[in-house]
């Protein structure tokens, strides 16, 4: 049975790099282009001057990996539909090293491109515009002067994806330049991929490929920069780098990547997905060397990927659905609700758990609840069982602990959905391995503290949330997950310990919903009866938040990506004996700011 999405919408995207109209980059608004001649990937030569006729020409420069240019491309191929016969011709650069003709080819036809695409790999008419990245645009008028550079709207950005735009600069260019008045924004900042560039030292220094980041790629970033996974392009091989290295280079000095976002002054975590210091000057200092490759004989072998199940091989799979669900080329797709009654006839229980993407191109996350029978609504919540995000492992609760599944019991799977460009399809399925009752020492239950009675205030950008969850036994917790919707800014977990004293156990300063994260304690710590889980959250309803979508509004708990939830959610066990009710209660003390 496939449910509509009216239920708890547990993920959306979260703002992590704000646009501004006021360009970092030089401009080049004025400068008049006399001419330039390309190939482009049918191998014609052709030039600017082809398009004499033309009242507005808007040069696009794309990249066939870089995932905004994805999103971009088809929109542009449409744009340029729309505006063909109102005298406006598109054309499209590809100046990366690393893009082939064939690649260029095989992006245009997936993107269903019209206009024609040159090739640039020396980057020469690259440099005459200046520009940095892909995708940008330049608005020609009809003398060849540039009237407009720099991004195509607010919809995609880094972390940022909207149902529409908001301002649409280069469509305001286009339409004044057409109705003969002055362009109003004449330069917006670009957000995409820096272009891959020929290179200009020759590679040299002892630290190499082979002997040295080949293994750190391996390690840290393979899992999903590799063919067929969510990452937009791959690391797999030395040659796979080549075009990437400036890009690499930002996001490590950044620490966009890998993603990662608890406070390291608080807490250990088995998944710390963060690049250690000794790795970051590895990786930078080969970037400033020039890529060198070292001993080909040297670079150690890939790693090797499960084809099937990263868990045992399970007892049970369950598929989402009994046919795949369609997930469009572009825009937000709400989150995916799949009721299934995986037939459970007496009590079971879990040991390992593990969501399996049908197509990794396209599924964001997924997360498994149990639906125990006579479950309300928001006690679902508390039934959260496994979840499956870009680079996550299975779910293992090693020997003698596991979470009971409740005879009759059904299962709830959420799949968030991110499109990258073309219609796709997809079938995600879980798997999950059982033990007897008498391998069971440990009982695995899902707490939260939870406000669902808050108050965002419109332009608010520090709004604070509050929630307790009281725990009424000795536990071990075990993981701590923090969900927030689209204004989420930050999350905070504090244990209030009977003697009086307090613990930060989980510090999120920079809180991304675009990544899933399930913070895993490095070993279960000890949480004794009487303490109190305090939870923090910050939100931003300001017009400051790009992925805001009414700042002017005050904003409630709600189901859905534009409302808000607060939660903090956290896995703990305790032997099996001690269990005769939960031992965090179903009614949660709240607090509000």
């Amino acid at each position: 049975m496939r449910l509509t999405v009216t239920f708890f919408a547990l993920a959306s995207m979260c703002a992590s790099l704000g646009l501004s109209a006021v360009a970092a980059t030089p401009s080049v608004v004025g400068t008049s282009i006399k001419t330039f001649s390309l190939t482009d990937y049918h191998g014609q030569k052709r030039s600017l001057d082809e398009f004499h006729d033309a009242n507005v020409v808007v040069v696009a420069f794309l990249g066939t990996e870089c995932p905004l240019a994805k999103h971009y491309g088809r929109k542009l191929g449409q744009l340029s539909a729309a505006y063909r016969n109102r005298g406006v011709t598109f054309l499209g650069i590809a100046p990366n090293v690393q893009d082939s003709l064939t690649e260029v080819s095989a992006y245009a036809n997936k993107y269903e491109i019209p206009f024609p695409i040159l090739l640039d790999p020396e980057q020469k008419v690259t440099d005459l515009f200046g520009t940095e990245r892909t995708p940008e645009v330049f608005v020609l008028d009809q003398n060849r002067v540039i009237r407009y550079q720099g991004r195509v709207d607010d919809q995609y950005g880094i972390s940022i994806q909207k149902a529409e735009p908001n301002r649409s600069e280069m469509l305001a260019a286009i339409d004044a330049l057409l109705e003969g008045k002055p362009v109003a924004v004449t330069q917006t900042e670009p957000a995409g991929c820096l272009i891959g560039r020929q290179r200009d030292i020759e590679p040299h220094g002892e630290i190499t490929y082979a002997s040295h980041v080949a293994d750190i790629l391996n390690r840290r970033c393979v899992e999903c920069h590799r063919d067929g996974q969510i990452a937009p392009f791959s690391l797999s091989t030395f040659e796979d780098t080549q075009g990437w290295e400036a890009m690499m280079a930002e996001v490590i000095q950044e620490e966009r990547m890998p993603p990662w976002y608890a406070n390291p002054n608080h807490g250990q975590f088995r998944n710390d997905a963060r690049l250690t210091s000794e790795e970051k000057e590895t990786l930078l200092t080969w970037i400033k060397n020039g890529c060198p490759k070292g001993d080909e004989s040297a670079i150690p072998d890939p790693p090797q990927f499960a084809e099937g199940w990263m868990m045992p091989e399970p007892d049970k799979v369950i598929y989402m659905d009994d046919k795949p669900t369609t997930v469009p080329a572009t825009g937000v797709v709400d989150y995916q609700y799949f009721l299934i009654d995986p037939g459970f006839e007496e009590d079971m229980y879990v040991t390992h758990a593990e969501c399996r993407p049908g197509n990794p191109e396209v599924v964001h996350h997924i997360i498994a609840y149990l639906r125990p029978p006579g479950a309300e609504r928001h006690d679902i919540l508390r039934q959260m069982l496994v979840g499956y995000a870009p680079g996550s492992p299975p779910l293992s609760y090693g020997s003698g602990s596991a979470m009971k599944v409740p005879a009759g019991s059904k299962l709830l799977i959420e799949v968030h959905y991110t499109p990258n460009g073309y219609e796709q399809t997809d079938l995600s399925y879980v798997g999950l391995k059982f033990a007897d009752e008498s391998e069971v020492d440990n009982i695995v239950e899902v707490g939260m503290a939870i406000d669902h009675e808050f108050r965002i205030p419109p332009q608010a950008s520090d709004h604070v949330v509050t929630a307790e969850q009281h725990i009424l036994d000795d536990v071990e917790m075990m993981t701590l997950t923090p969900h927030m919707h689209l204004r989420g800014k930050s999350f905070r977990y504090v244990a209030k310990y009977p003697d009086g004293t307090d613990e930060v156990l989980l510090d999120v300063p920079e809180y991304d919903f675009n990544w899933q994260i399930r913070y895993e304690l490095a070993e279960p710590k000890l949480i004794p009866k009487g303490t109190v889980i305090a939870c923090t959250a910050t939100f931003d309803n300001s017009d400051g938040n790009p992925n805001n979508p009414a700042p002017d509004k005050p904003v409630h708990w709600g189901e859905q990506s534009w409302e808000e939830m607060m939660i903090g959610f956290f896995q703990y066990q305790r032997a099996k004996g001690d269990i005769d009710e939960p031992a965090t209660p179903a009614r949660r003390r709240r607090s509000r700011d």
